[in-house]
């Protein structure tokens, strides 16, 4: 009878202390989000420890002009102007930091060309705040991004 009463003490004590660990939500960022400007689908994975995102989807993916793949023809390196826009990396080496927040991250713009620093902050499961900054996060912009179901 001792017996039992120590295994119930000890699987209770088991079942507090796991159901009140801290939960691990580093990886609730990873899936496929439909951009601010409604756009793209950008595929944010995780690789060893970062994060990164890749362009999946376009709403035109094709140049209206000559019928063919859009190109990442407004970058900064002519040498990269020919690269299809489809599959190509926009986000990489985020960080997470805790409370729903990656960090230390850069985001590739195509409409523009540039590059900048970014953070993401999730703020439910399925709304995703993407903010790119030039130097401090003050100086920036932010787009909220949705997930694709």
């Amino acid at each position: 009878m001792r017996r039992i009463h120590y295994l119930l003490a000890f699987f209770s004590l088991f079942i507090a202390t796991t159901a009140f660990a801290p939960k691990d939500d580093s990886d609730a960022v990873v899936g496929t989000w439909l951009n601010g400007t409604k756009k793209g689908h950008v595929q944010i994975y995780k690789q060893g420890g970062t994060y990164f995102g890749k362009l999946i989807w376009l709403k035109e993916p094709n140049d209206p002009n000559t019928g063919k793949p859009k190109t990442d023809i407004n970058n900064a390196d002519e040498s990269k102007r020919a690269r299809p826009l489809l599959n190509l990396p926009l986000m990489y080496n985020f960080k997470y930091d805790g409370n729903n927040v990656w960090s230390d991250g850069k985001i590739y713009n195509p409409e523009d060309g540039k590059e900048y620093n970014c953070k993401m902050t999730l703020k439910n499961p399925n709304t995703l705040d993407v903010r790119g900054y030039v130097g401090i996060s003050l100086l920036g912009k932010t787009q909220t991004w949705t997930r694709v179901k």
